[in-house]
């Protein structure tokens, strides 16, 4: 019933949103893990959380491989590698998956809208842009299960809880096609990268999302399905405007959440140690 309020006050316009102050970023939070069944002390997993803010896809990239070479460098020395995730949103920018088709991009590459970035993630070609949370785990697979199949199914299941217990919106999975789905349309894309079982890359959600830049597109390589998001998921059951900044901070709160129980990892909020990374233009 608690999520099922949230949704209602959206609606209503009852929440005034009030803007945390950025700085919280910087400060060094632990939090405490989410599941109560659980009795074993948790595996710790740093947080660097710039949700609110607009990072460059490049920049965030960059800071996600140098993140696995630490990670990769411990594992050589027989040292404990912990797990680490990032939370943030991209200023607009298109990206492709190692062995993406350009026939999927409705532009010429040279002339296209944004950026656009070919990767060693998994998938075909995305739009990544303000209003869509994106989640990078960089977790070591050691620790949980060695098993690429069931990481992608957890990640999709973190996403499906979400919908669910935050706003009431019943997601699914489709046969054969990695993301998650309300009816026809996908809400969550996800494409991965794995080395020596370290993940990096991982999903992102549309919550306030402008879906024009999508046309764009053939998303995710699927001509015959459509991109939705959250906040266009609610107007349309209710036909009233949703505040954006609100679904935001909901859909945050809950990834983090579902994150830290479907993994059973104790989040622990720390300080973006790049300055560069800082400049990311808040929201």
């Amino acid at each position: 019933m608690e999520s099922l309020h949230q949704v209602q006050t959206l609606i209503f316009g009852l929440h005034r949103h009030h803007r945390t102050n950025v700085n919280r970023n910087r400060v060094s939070i632990s939090v405490k893990i989410f599941n109560s069944g659980i009795h074993a002390i948790p595996r710790k997993c740093e947080c660097f959380d710039l949700y609110d803010q607009l990072v460059p896809y490049k920049k965030a990239w960059s800071w996600q491989k140098s993140i696995v070479d630490e990670k990769k460098a411990l594992i050589d020395k027989n040292q404990d590698c912990p797990d680490t995730v990032i939370l943030l949103q991209h200023s607009p920018v298109y990206t492709m998956g190692t062995g993406s088709s350009e026939d999927y991009l409705n532009f010429e590459i040279k002339d296209a809208p944004f950026d656009v970035y070919r990767t060693e993630r998994g998938g075909e070609v995305t739009y990544h842009g303000p209003g869509q949370l994106v989640m990078y785990p960089i977790i070591n697979l050691r620790n949980h299960e060695m098993d690429l199949h069931w990481y992608l199914r957890t990640l999709e299941e973190i996403v499906i809880r979400v919908l669910s217990s935050a706003f009431s919106i019943k997601a699914s999975r489709l046969d054969g096609l990695t993301g998650v789905w309300v009816g026809n349309q996908k809400v969550a894309a996800i494409g991965i990268r794995v080395s020596k079982w370290i993940t990096y890359h991982g999903l992102a959600l549309n919550v306030t999302t402008d879906l024009t830049p999508f046309n764009s597109i053939v998303p995710c390589g699927i001509r015959d399905r459509q991109v939705g998001s959250i906040k266009g998921l609610l107007e349309n059951g209710d036909h009233r405007e949703v505040d954006g900044l609100r679904l935001i901070d909901i859909a945050h709160e809950s990834l983090l959440k579902e994150f830290s129980e479907a993994f059973q990892l104790q989040i622990e909020k720390q300080t973006v140690p790049d300055p560069n990374i800082l400049k990311a233009e808040s929201l």
